[in-house]
């Protein structure tokens, strides 16, 4: 395969859905060599078997990035497979409206934290040891427009920590960014728009909040996954080679209202 990340090695966490499993289809067909990491092996297991049917190279992990050995782990096998690692994309989420009935609101608040946040800052300690030896790499981070802005009113009770992590996201992206930018390695966060992916589903399977959320978007509809792992490989590229620290919303023109 060739394309515009020929040779690169990618690691993609939450790659057995949505945002993620979209980028390790397209990152495969732009010739990366990939390492894909879920919670679960059998989201994961059909889409690495399909990439190297189609003439790509990957393997898959179980990986729980709020656990700092698994992510170690997880960075350690790719470099031992692949000898190197040009690209990390931390794309493992969750939302609180996902979490167990039973948990109360700082349970919830530490889960999405631990995932969201925890989990992209230890990947991104580990992979960045490993970038460093090839002398460079890039970093994309999955943020939201809900780290740039707040929800829309009614969709949060002001303790959603859903926000707060993506939040979060935003400014390590740029803190990182300033601190590695002489190791050559760039630091960028994606931040969607509201896209069809399994975590809003809750929201877009209610026709009444469906089309509000479509409402709320200026080109009147919500992003596909597709859309936004184009963005990941233009920041995963060569193309990008110039851009650092930025929080890239791609929604419609959600955040330019």
């Amino acid at each position: 395969m060739t394309g515009r990340i020929n040779n690169k090695v990618a690691l993609i966490t939450g790659a057995g859905s949505g945002i993620g499993k979209s980028c390790s289809v397209l990152f495969a067909k732009h010739g990366a060599k990939l390492s894909l990491a879920d919670v679960k092996n059998d989201s994961m297991i059909e889409l690495s078997k399909k990439i190297n049917s189609e003439g790509g190279e990957s393997f898959i992990s179980n990986a729980d990035v709020t656990s700092n050995d698994e992510c170690k782990s997880l960075v350690e096998k790719t470099y031992e497979k692949y000898g190197r690692l040009d690209i990390l994309i931390n794309s493992a989420g969750v939302t609180p409206r996902y979490a167990p009935k039973d948990w109360d609101f700082e349970k919830k608040w530490d889960w999405v934290i631990d995932v969201n946040l925890k989990g992209s800052m230890m990947m991104s300690y580990h992979a960045i040891k490993k970038m460093k030896l090839n002398n460079g790499g890039s970093i994309i981070n999955l943020a939201s427009i809900i780290g740039l802005v707040g929800y829309a009113q009614g969709l949060s009770d002001g303790f959603n920590p859903y926000p707060h992590s993506k939040g979060g996201i935003v400014q390590m992206t740029r803190d990182m960014a300033v601190a590695f930018g002489k190791s050559g390695i760039r630091v960028n966060s994606l931040c969607p728009g509201f896209t069809y992916t399994p975590l809003t589903k809750t929201l877009t399977d209610d026709s009444d909040e469906h089309q509000r959320l479509i409402s709320l978007h200026p080109m009147g509809r919500l992003g596909e996954v597709e859309e936004i792992a184009k963005a990941a490989l233009f920041l995963a590229s060569d193309d990008a080679s110039f851009i650092t620290g930025i929080n890239m919303p791609v929604d419609g023109g959600y955040t330019a209202q």
